[in-house]
This record gives C-alpha cells, structure tokens and sequence, in this order.
C-alpha cells in the first residue's frame, strides 16, 4: 500500500514540476498533440466498424434468435472497443514517446538537471536512440498484448468479466504505461529492456500506482496530451529513486584503502569484499608484527569498509 501511495505521489510531482516550468510543459505538448489526432482517427475507425467486425467475427451466430443474438454481439462490440481503448492508452505512451523522442529526452534531462546530479546520456547518434526506443516499445507492447488477449477472453465469464476483469485489466495497463513512461530517463542510464521490466517488477505497487491513475485519466479526452509531459516529469523523478546511482562517493578515501589491503583484486584476500582466506600471518621467529586473522579485527577508518557488505 506504501508503493501504492508513493507512486500517486510521483505523478503529483512530475505535475508540480511542469506546472512551474511552463516553457517545457509547452515544449512537451507538441507530440501529444500530433498522436492525439492520429489516434482520433482510429477509434472513430473502430466504432464506426465495430459492428461489421462483430457479425464478421460470430458467424455461428446468424441464425440466432432475439435478443441472443443482439446480446452477444453487443457484448462483443463493447468487449472490443474496450480492448481498443486499453491498446490505445498503451500504445498511446509508446506513439508518443517515439515521435517525440528528442522533446522528451530534453525535458527528461531538464528535470535531472534541475535535482542535481544528471546523468549523461549514451554517446548514440539520433536514429540509433529512436530505433531502440521503437524496439524496445515493441517488446513491452507484447508482452502487453499478451496480457490483453487474456484479459479478453476472461472478459466473456460472468459477472467477473464484467466487475474484476475491467479492475485487473486497468493495474495491468497502469504497469506497462509506467514501464513506457520511464523508458526515456532509464535509457539515458543505457538499462536494457529486461532489465527495466525487472526493477519495475520488484516494485509492483509503485509501478501500479503510479500508471493506474495515468490510464484512468487518459480515458478524458484530450487530458492524454495535457498531462503527457507532467508524466515523463513525474516518471524521471521515480527513476532517479528507483535506479541506484552509479557513482556513489567510495565509502572511504585512498589513504584507508591502502591501509588495509583494499587496493587488492576484488575477491581475493586483502580485498574489499573480504572474500577468501585470510592473509597469513608472519612466522613469529621472523620478529615481525602479525597481521589480524580478520578484516573485523582491525579498528581504525578502514574497519567498516573492509567488512564483507551486508547480505552477501
């Protein structure tokens, strides 16, 4: 439930930091707008056709009766465009987020900038970035898809279909919008696909919180395009607490290093990690001081530092 709450909260944020720089809440508007006008477009397409394709799709049932036969196409018109505007507010992100790769890689870097400590983007040049993004969109919106072809067919049962399908289907959705939103800062730090569906897995609850209420709101029209850029804000802000960061200062300095061997080979003795055994100590009748048997012997700056790390 602290996830939960935590990832709503990230979405307020990345809306405050909009609303505060508003040049770049302009700036990000632009490629919602043009995928607006295409996605208009389709499901006027698909509500207009949606009947042909359900008698197209029921064949079995042109010899039904009233009210059967009108009942189960119905079902299956509203079934359908349901399917069409989830697939619409999943690929929605992913139409945008491509077509606007370079606004929102800069409005991405703008809000990094503005916290301290932004990481530099991957030497690569333009196409490159945009082929990743469109391959990497690719994959999530499978994995999504296969997720929503379940989700259909669950959609046909009783009174589930009809009450915790819809619920499910909506978290599921809010998953893989968070998973899209947050391409764009975890691609600067150059983390793959698999590996950005792993984090967000392990954080099911901030995921779910913060996507939902996403999908929830892009369901008004034309509120997509006015909070797609709060939303890249807001998912820039959950990646820089989600990803540790990789240059995080040494736990100690040089001098405390050196003293107790840190400066070996990692996993090897006398390294930092501790792993191995332990150094031996001198022979006593070479009057030499002996070494501690132990890294958690020592006192001093480097005693901490030289102790295995937790967990391990």
């Amino acid at each position: 439930m602290r996830d939960l709450v935590a990832g709503m909260r990230y979405l307020g944020k990345g809306q405050r930091w909009v609303a505060q720089h508003g040049r770049w809440w302009g700036f990000g508007l632009i490629p919602a707008l043009i995928a607006l006008v295409l996605y208009v477009g389709v499901l006027i397409a698909l509500a207009i056709w949606s009947g042909d394709i359900a008698a197209w799709a029921t064949p079995f049932a042109d010899g039904w009766g009233s009210p059967w036969q009108g009942l189960l196409r119905g079902v299956f018109v509203a079934l359908l465009f349901a399917g069409g505007l989830m697939l619409s507010v999943l690929t929605f992100t992913a139409a945008t987020l491509l077509i606007g790769d370079p606004f929102y890689e800069s409005l991405s870097e703008k809000v990094e900038e503005s916290e301290g400590n932004c990481p530099p983007s991957p030497d690569r040049p333009l196409w490159q970035e945009i082929w990743i993004a469109l391959r990497d969109s690719v994959h999530v919106l499978l994995r999504a898809a296969g997720f929503g072809i379940l989700l259909f067919v669950l959609g046909f049962v009783p009174f589930i279909g009809q009450t915790v399908i819809p619920a499910i289907g909506f978290c599921v959705s809010g998953f893989f919008l968070a998973v899209e939103l947050t391409s764009v800062a975890m691609q600067r730090r150059d983390i793959p696909v698999r590996e950005r569906l792993r984090l967000l897995r392990g954080r099911k609850g901030l995921a779910v919180g913060f996507g939902t209420p996403i999908v929830l709101l892009f369901l008004i029209p034309f509120i997509a395009v006015v909070l797609m850029p709060g939303a890249v804000a807001g998912a820039t802000l959950l990646v820089r607490d989600l990803v540790p960061d990789a240059e995080e200062p040494p736990a100690r300095d040089e001098q405390a290093a050196g003293q107790d061997g840190a400066a070996a080979p990692y996993g090897q003795p006398g390294g930092a990690g501790g792993f191995g055994p332990p150094p031996a100590p001198f022979p006593p009748n070479q009057g030499s001081p002996q070494a501690p048997p132990y890294p958690h012997q020592q006192s001093g700056p480097g005693s901490s530092a030289a102790r295995p790390p937790a967990g391990w």
